[in-house]
């Protein structure tokens, strides 16, 4: 094993990785902060955006004419009275138009059909919460919490009318029903776990990783694990010559060799080196490799009439910058590429979009 101290630092870590998580792990609850300062500014209607979640509490939605004002009176009552992290999302409906139904009609065409109720119409949904798992302890808590507030908003002895979807229906419910602990329910009782609408679905259909691997890179710094979009671009990676196999919560082969401690000592130099030039990079490592990234991203890019995909610029740029060099060869009758090098460690000569991995087992 090389006798810097980096290499050092790094071999420990990834040998010791698994077996500090047998011996110390966190408990579930750890990442949980109930006390962390909430946002409440009036002036912010806190639209949703693919930035929160991916996980979150649908709490209640609202429609019909003064919809959009008591929506954005829960969402403040819920942040400033509550300490709840509330945000707005809006959808439109539109059923006035035909659909194509099961089945063939008189002429073998496939069998048009209209909605029985042909209207549009506006609804906003409230949705609370900014959840990495479904598994997230603070979810749970937060669904249970809010089914029995009581926000003065929703409170229909204090307001002449209500906007929010069936509230009339769930009071005659809750007056009928003989059950205690349904008639404790609050306005919001009827709130469910939902993903965040604006995230596609290959955000929650992306394989996980098993919990080695999670293990050894939530100990990094600025672990790809952090990175809560969809992409990122992979610019440099470095690989071991052997993997570490480790299986039933035992070591099988805990001699890490020279390469793979200097991959992820170069990972980590390289991570480094570009957080201190303000760019948004992240490090990942597996068994076999050590890899950094690049920026985080929704998407790739559109897709064009043919077909192909248009990169997005941001992305494109990344490409660009950290690409290799054309330069030409001795003689001058040819041309090779050259990857460029930061900190004394060298990038891949082609950077590529990638997939950031789910923590999720």
């Amino acid at each position: 094993m090389s006798s810097r101290p980096v290499s050092l630092v790094v071999g420990c870590w990834l040998f010791l990785a698994t077996m500090t998580s047998l011996l110390t792990a966190a408990p579930p609850f750890a990442s949980f902060n109930p006390f962390r300062r909430i946002e409440a500014n009036p002036a912010n209607t806190y639209q949703l955006t693919d930035n929160e979640g991916p996980w979150m509490v649908l709490a209640s939605t609202f429609s019909g004419p003064g919809a959009s004002e008591q929506a954005m009176k829960l969402v403040q009552e819920l942040r400033k009275r509550f300490k709840i992290e509330a945000y707005q999302h809006r959808k439109s409906y539109d059923f006035t138009k035909p659909v194509t139904g099961l089945g063939l009609d008189k002429y073998g065409a496939p069998r048009r059909m209209r909605h029985a109720r042909a209207v549009k119409y506006e609804e906003i949904a409230v949705l609370v919460g900014n959840f990495d798992s479904i598994d997230d302890p603070g979810l749970k808590k937060t669904l249970e919490r809010l089914k029995y507030l009581l926000p003065d908003c929703l409170d229909l002895k204090k307001n002449k009318s209500s906007t929010q979807t069936f509230a009339m229906l769930r009071e005659v419910q809750k007056y009928v029903n003989q059950n205690p602990l349904k008639k404790q329910k609050g306005p919001m009782g009827k709130a469910f776990v939902s993903r965040n609408p604006l995230l596609p679905k290959e955000f929650f259909t992306r394989p996980g990783l098993d919990p080695f691997v999670i293990d050894m890179n939530k100990r990094a710094d600025y672990s790809l694990l952090t990175n809560r979009s969809l992409y990122t671009v992979r610019v440099a990676s470095f690989r071991g010559d052997s993997a570490l196999n480790v299986s039933n919560k035992s070591i099988k082969n805990h001699q890490v060799t020279n390469k793979l401690v200097q991959a992820a000592e170069k990972a980590t130099r390289l991570v480094s080196a570009l957080r201190s030039q303000d760019r948004e990079a992240y490090v990942f490592h597996d068994r076999h490799e050590s890899i950094v990234t690049i920026g985080s991203f929704s998407s790739v890019g559109t897709q064009q009439a043919d077909g192909k995909i248009q990169l997005d610029a941001r992305i494109l740029q990344i490409m660009q910058t950290y690409g290799a060099e054309r330069r030409t060869l001795p003689g001058g009758s040819q041309y090779g590429l050259k990857p460029k090098v930061l900190n004394g460690v060298p990038f891949d000569v082609q950077s590529m979009p990638v997939m950031v991995p789910r923590a999720t087992p």
